[in-house]
């Protein structure tokens, strides 16, 4: 079975990577630039709409109030930017919000970032891929026509790329990634030539249509509200900026450098980009309507149900190139591709973050294991599955998803740059140097600001989209921080029931019988001792080794320290795994100690804790089970299983007895039953 799936796999995803090829993986900034910024520069494709969109309600009149709005979210975006170049110097390990949140705020503040963080991920494929598919649509009906499936499909195939490895697939979207930074910035520019220079006059194909206002004439708090909610809106240019400082170990070194390199650059084309597209929608008129059947008046008749409503980036783009010019047809072709690709953001983010907290003892532990390409394969798959369902679950529309945007990202940014504040607060305090404390005042108030303003943003963003669908996104973090609290409580109480006792005799050490061969060891715990009391007991001629697979070099050091210090006086063998594979190493060496004496049996013993809930087997590796089923296979080698019972195991016991002696009304009152006449007849 495993010969017949790994052609396919090694097709789709290629061969496997060593583990010492780590480093070849590592990004240069022309490829960082598309793989952590697609998100954050695609946005400028709906972002805009989004402020008209809601404008819209008050009619065209209220699209004056745009030029304000633009501006204070380029003030947001060059805060939150400066905020998080602190950040990737001041953290280069990676988890960026996450890990300065919990070192700084404690760890429910982490976990609460951490859950937001995965929440946004998710959406943000959703969002980009939903808004990539009817970008397509202005070129291709077809697609809107079938947007979930079209959606569902483009969701598998990033996924796919991404299991092929980080540089890889970095490669392969920095073309269109660029191909749609260049193209706007042409359309800026020429746009502004035509305008200024040429005297042109551009118009949107939508410049003659109506809005029919769903509240004219608003005034007073009525107007302010409506002003936040197009700012909370359009806030969506800021999404996916936090992922670089997530994905600061992905960058060739030096790392910060690099990192903050590509965190100003990409600041300074999103702004570019966002401000020209909102000045160019202004000039050519552009005209949207939250629900374009009924409020956009077409000769003074609604559109209707059939109007199908581009957005305003190719709208601008029809007026400044003209509909159907090879430049329209290029720029609505790398819009949705990039907006695609922009989810390449979170497949890049959410494996990375969820590794982190896998490593926390947050998520499952498979969540921590790099795949064959050395991408954190189970979280890209995670992620995909997700994104689909709510793809499904939505029907694929960017409008309806877009509600839920935002809400986590600027819950990540305010305990962020609360963080970076207490940060600086505590080097403040022992440094001495007055340059340095120069340096870092500066710093403390550029993340104070970021923090005040991000504050004040997500308070906005609450207020405005909390009933628009915003609570579905608080609903989701607030699962999240339930479900890896959980799982904390279970790797916690699991980790305390194993631990080796310091001093003394336990149950774990007495020697209950005899023979030998080899006792497999990945930590140093109750279950280990207890296989090589046993092995020992069981041993009654040849050699007794432990053996261990070379997985994370620094796990395994750990574990010869201990070992020696313990001084545990069985010999401990380690084998190497330069594709971080458990089972073939061990049955190549197996195979090998057969093959060198074929008349001597090899006996292995596996040391495994019992759990007693389903749920609890998809929390650990199920490395032991497919070591056996492989072994088993194997002549002349006998596998023994030293089960060591998690106190979940004796409840499920007890569940299982108490269930077999139950009773059902009226079963005494009933007596014997009678068995049929045939069944008498046989026993006679």
């Amino acid at each position: 079975m495993s010969k017949l799936t790994d052609l396919p796999k090694r097709i789709l995803i290629g061969r496997a990577l060593r583990s010492d090829r780590l480093g070849e993986t590592l990004l240069p900034k022309r490829i960082a630039l598309p793989v952590f910024a697609s998100d954050p520069l695609s946005s400028v494709a709906y972002a805009p709409g989004e402020v008209l969109l809601v404008l819209s309600v008050a009619g065209a009149s209220a699209y004056h109030y745009s030029p304000w709005i633009t501006l204070a979210i380029v003030a947001l975006m060059v805060t939150v930017v400066a905020s998080y170049r602190q950040t990737v110097h001041a953290y280069p390990g990676g988890g960026g919000a996450y890990e300065v949140a919990t070192t700084n705020l404690g760890q429910k503040a982490g976990l609460s970032v951490a859950s937001a963080l995965l929440v946004d991920y998710v959406l943000t494929v959703a969002v980009s891929v939903a808004s990539g598919v009817e970008n397509l649509g202005s070129a291709l009906p077809f697609a809107v026509q079938h947007k979930v499936l079209f959606s569902l499909v483009v969701i598998g195939l990033l996924a796919l790329m991404n299991l092929r490895g980080v540089k890889e697939s970095g490669t392969l979207f920095a073309i269109p990634t660029y191909a749609f930074v260049g193209g706007v910035i042409v359309m800026v520019l020429w746009g502004g030539f035509r305008g200024i220079v040429m005297g042109d006059v551009m118009r949107a194909p939508t410049a003659d249509y109506q809005i029919k206002a769903e509240h004219a004439g608003l005034a007073g708090i009525a107007l302010i509200f409506l002003l936040l909610r197009a700012f909370s809106s359009g806030c969506a240019a800021l999404t996916g900026v936090e992922a670089i400082s997530n994905g600061v170990p992905a960058f060739r070194k030096p790392k910060s450098k690099n990192a903050a390199a590509t965190l100003s650059l990409m600041g300074v084309l999103a702004i570019v980009m966002f401000v020209g597209i909102m000045i160019l929608a202004m000039t050519t008129k552009v005209r949207m309507a939250e629900n374009p059947a009924t409020d956009l008046l077409i000769n003074g008749k609604p559109a209707g149900d059939g109007y199908t409503q581009n957005p305003v980036i190719a709208q601008v783009a029809e007026a400044v190139f003209g509909g159907g010019s090879f430049p329209f047809i290029f720029l609505a072709a790398a819009t949705a591709l990039v907006l695609f690709l922009a989810a390449n953001t979170a497949y890049n983010g959410f494996p990375v973050l969820g590794s982190i907290l896998a490593q926390d003892r947050y998520l499952p532990r498979q969540l921590h294991t790099r795949g064959d390409r050395l991408a954190f394969s189970n979280g890209i798959v995670l992620l995909a599955l997700l994104a689909g369902a709510l793809v499904y679950a939505f029907g694929a529309d960017s409008t309806k998803l877009i509600q839920l945007y935002i809400v986590g990202v600027f819950v990540s940014f305010t305990f962020s740059q609360g963080g970076m504040v207490k940060h600086w607060n505590r080097h403040l305090a022992a440094e001495t140097d007055p340059a340095a404390r120069r340096r870092m005042h500066r710093a403390r108030a550029i993340n104070a600001f970021g923090m005040v303003f991000s504050a004040l943003v997500l308070v906005v963003v609450l207020l405005t989209k909390f009933t628009h669908g915003a609570y579905v996104a608080v609903i989701g973090m607030v699962g999240w921080y339930a479900v890896m609290t959980s799982i904390r409580r279970h790797y916690d109480r699991v980790s305390e029931e194993i631990a080796a006792e310091e001093e003394g005799v336990g149950d774990e050490t007495v020697r209950p019988s005899r023979v030998h061969s080899i006792v497999l060891v990945s930590k140093i715990h109750k279950p280990t001792l207890r296989a090589l009391s046993y092995a020992k007991l069981m041993r009654s001629s040849g050699t007794l080794e432990a053996l261990s697979v070379n997985v994370d070099a620094a796990e395994t050091k750990l574990l010869q320290d201990e070992w020696e210090r313990r001084g545990i006086d069985v010999p401990l063998k380690i084998l190497d795994s330069p594709y971080r594979e458990v089972t073939r190493p061990v049955i190549d060496y197996v195979k090998g100690l057969r093959k060198e004496s074929p008349r001597d049996a090899v006996s292995v013993y596996i040391p495994e804790y019992v759990v007693g809930h389903w749920y609890e087997h998809l929390l650990h590796n199920q490395s032991a089970l497919r070591l056996k089923g492989r072994l088993l296979f194997t002549p002349g080698v006998m596998v023994t299983s030293v089960p060591w019972q998690l106190d979940s195991s004796e409840a499920a016991r007890k569940r299982a007895r108490k269930r077999a002696e139950w009773s059902a009304p009226g079963a005494v009152r009933r007596g014997p039953v009678t068995p049929p006449k045939k069944e008498k007849a046989a026993k006679k």
